[in-house]
């Protein structure tokens, strides 16, 4: 994790310290890919966001936490019966720090944020 922490991530999902260590791996797992997600979501490299901000800022951090979250409480596939999103709030934290492009603008008819085809 680049800007995540195991302890950030311990707190977002309220966990003791046996629950935390316990699912260690499975957390630092869902950070990695919540920070992936957010930076390709921005169309920006970690790099482009420390230059242009001189630090992660805070609510791109509280977004990846987000997403950690939503990626622990719903472990398997959106069903019929389980349906759940990432909350609107997402949306607002990371907005403001999208790459604005005729690029990304192409990538949004097909895909709601213009995530990167990994």
């Amino acid at each position: 994790m680049k800007y995540l922490t195991f302890e950030l991530i311990k707190a977002q999902l309220r966990l003791d310290d046996a629950q935390a260590e316990a699912e260690q791996a499975l957390l630092v797992m869902y950070g990695d890919a919540a920070e992936e997600t957010v930076l390709n979501i921005l169309a920006r490299s970690y790099e482009d966001v420390l230059e242009i901000y001189g630090k992660m800022p805070t609510t791109l951090v509280q977004a990846s936490l987000m997403l950690v979250d939503v990626s622990y409480q719903h472990r398997s596939p959106v069903s019929a019966q389980n349906m759940s999103i990432v909350p609107y709030t997402f949306d607002l934290l990371i907005k403001p720090y999208m790459r604005l492009s005729e690029t990304n603008a192409n990538q949004n008819n097909s895909n709601q944020y213009g995530c990167k085809n990994l």
